[in-house]
């Protein structure tokens, strides 16, 4: 498993990473704003360019998603979809769900109830 820390703050976002079937799992942690989404891209990145296009984000640990933080999803999103991929949302909490629904951003992505339902590819 691969973690990555903001330099001196890791107590306010880290981003797990872990590989299930054809799956990239990225579980990020705390608030994903301008100052920690270059944490969130590195990892959507280092897979795209690895050849894993199914991103799943667990994001049942996100506690905030900003303006900055949702360019970057919608950026690995054209990415994977160009590679053949997606990028799948599961169990996103209220407020973070309430951003998505705001800008909209939740009818370009794939999003699911639970990290189950993501892995298994069905959407709800």
């Amino acid at each position: 498993m691969y973690r990555q820390h903001i330099g001196s703050a890791p107590e306010r976002f880290r981003v797990d990473v872990r590989t299930v079937g054809a799956s990239e799992v990225l579980t990020p942690v705390g608030e994903l704003d301008h100052h920690t989404a270059e944490l969130l891209r590195a990892p959507l990145d280092r897979a795209l360019d690895e050849g894993r296009a199914r991103l799943v984000l667990d994001c049942s640990q996100l506690e905030f998603c900003d303006s900055t933080g949702l360019n970057v999803l919608l950026g690995a999103r054209l990415r994977a979809e160009a590679a053949g991929g997606g990028v799948h949302l599961a169990a996103m909490r209220p407020p973070v769900a309430r951003v998505f629904e705001i800008t909209g951003a939740d009818a370009v992505f794939t999003v699911h109830d639970s990290l189950d339902s993501a892995l298994a590819g069905r959407a709800e």
